[in-house]
């Protein structure tokens, strides 16, 4: 295997690891939500786990010292890869639905897409949007239109959906060239510095019953902290460095199935012929996508 396709196949690994972590933190979430709210539940799990991203560094070896004149591409990449992302999902859930929510967040991919075309000039090709076509009925099979979602009253859910979908996309195009710093302290700072403002926030606008945590809430509060807030990250800028922003973005697509099958076998939620016809849509969509 020649050091090319050996990067590549790193990158789709890295992919897959996040798909699937992210994937069944939907289902976590879900649990976290029978006791926090969403912004304090997601900032404070993102940062415990830059604490542990930290520790690890520093256990590595690595300088947590942010280089001189890398501070605002830090804190751009700290907005759209996890503020932005994480935070805005988890807002618009006040105002509309989880398939609402999952269908409009997950349109990330044609934004990556048109960003890339327009800012470093990676032109898509006929495979590429067949592949998005795919993979965007599959999700749309699955969520359906959400023909309620335009009302007056969820404006605000699908404003935040649709901006942490463009504003990740955006991330997924202008953060491809690494900062130079180690993986980890990198991913510590980015993380920490994306979800201490949404604990902030919480406190204010959500008001949460701190101590209010049961016993299934805290544990998968602790996977939300472990896999998608600290691990997945590592992996999702692991395959950024790897694979083209429309090939890692498309494949994301596999995150709202994993949280479909995961509540079907969790929680017993039925798995129909609906959820089949979307599953092969967006598994397609996704292997044309990460076809050479």
């Amino acid at each position: 295997m020649s050091s090319a396709e050996s990067n590549r196949a790193v990158g789709i690994a890295a992919l897959l690891v996040t798909a699937l972590g992210w994937g069944l933190g939907w289902l976590a979430m879900k649990v976290v939500l029978q006791s926090w709210p969403p912004l304090f539940g997601r900032g404070l799990a993102g940062v415990m786990a830059a604490m542990l991203l930290a520790t690890l560094a520093l256990v590595r070896g690595e300088h947590l010292a942010v280089p001189r004149g890398a501070w605002a591409r830090l804190v751009m990449a700290a907005f759209t890869n996890v503020f932005a992302w994480m935070g805005f999902s988890a807002l618009c859930l006040r105002w509309i639905t989880v398939g609402e929510a999952a269908l409009l967040v997950y349109s990330m991919p044609i934004w990556a897409t048109l960003l890339a075309w327009a800012l470093i000039g990676s032109r898509p090709t006929v495979r590429g949007f067949v592949a998005l076509a795919l993979g965007l009925s599959g999700i749309g099979v699955l969520l359906g239109a959400g023909g309620g979602a335009l009302s007056a009253e969820n404006l605000p859910g699908v404003g935040f959906a649709l901006a942490a979908a463009i504003l990740f996309a955006l991330g997924a195009v202008l953060n491809r060239a690494p900062l130079a710093m180690p993986p980890f302290a990198l991913t510590a700072w980015q993380v920490g510095l994306g979800c201490l403002p949404m604990v902030g926030l919480g406190l204010v606008l959500e008001q949460p019953a701190v101590t209010s945590l049961s016993a299934a809430s805290a544990v998968a509060f602790a996977y939300m902290t472990l896999i998608p807030m600290a691990a997945c990250y590592l992996s999702w800028f692991a395959a950024l460095r790897r694979l083209s922003p429309m090939a890692a973005s498309t494949c994301m697509l596999l995150v709202p199935l994993i949280g479909i099958l995961s509540a079907a076998l969790l929680l017993g939620e039925p798995v129909g012929a609906r959820e089949m016809v979307s599953m092969a849509l967006t598994l397609g969509g996704v292997v044309l996508a990460l076809r050479k």
